[in-house]
């Protein structure tokens, strides 16, 4: 019977080491690979905001508080925006003594608005053209 020479015995025994750090290696990376996207995962919340427009009769007015158009469909109640304007139909913004004077209830206006969930956010309230007195 012949015996395995020394050089035999060697390699099958550094062979040994190599193999099972290759198989850890394997598993460490395929671990990795499926836990990225658990450890990355965010969560995200979408609001969906879109600009859009009315017109009517206004029968409810509190500046800063409430705003009420008489639309075709009915009562529409809007909300104040941060970015909330006044302006002409040519596009004059109004100042605030303007404003005072002619946006009240029962003019006849259009508006401009966001939606967030079931709320209308006014951005623009335009009226119509007002003769601007130069004092």
């Amino acid at each position: 019977m012949a015996r395995p020479s020394l050089q035999s015995t060697v390699k099958s025994e550094t062979a040994q080491p190599k193999l099972t750090m290759k198989i850890r290696t394997t598993l460490l990376g395929i671990v990795c690979a499926l836990a990225t996207p658990a450890v990355f995962a965010q969560s995200t919340t979408t609001t969906t905001t879109t600009t859009t427009g009315g017109s009517g009769t206004i029968t409810e007015y509190t500046p800063g508080s409430a705003f009420v158009v008489k639309e075709s469909a009915g009562p529409v109640t809007y909300r104040y925006g941060e970015n909330m304007s006044y302006v002409t139909r040519s596009g004059t913004a109004l100042t605030e003594e303007q404003v005072r004077t002619h946006v009240k209830v029962g003019a006849p206006v259009r508006v401009q608005y966001s939606t967030e969930g079931e709320d209308r956010i006014l951005n623009r309230v335009e009226i119509d053209d007002i003769e601007i007195d130069d004092d």
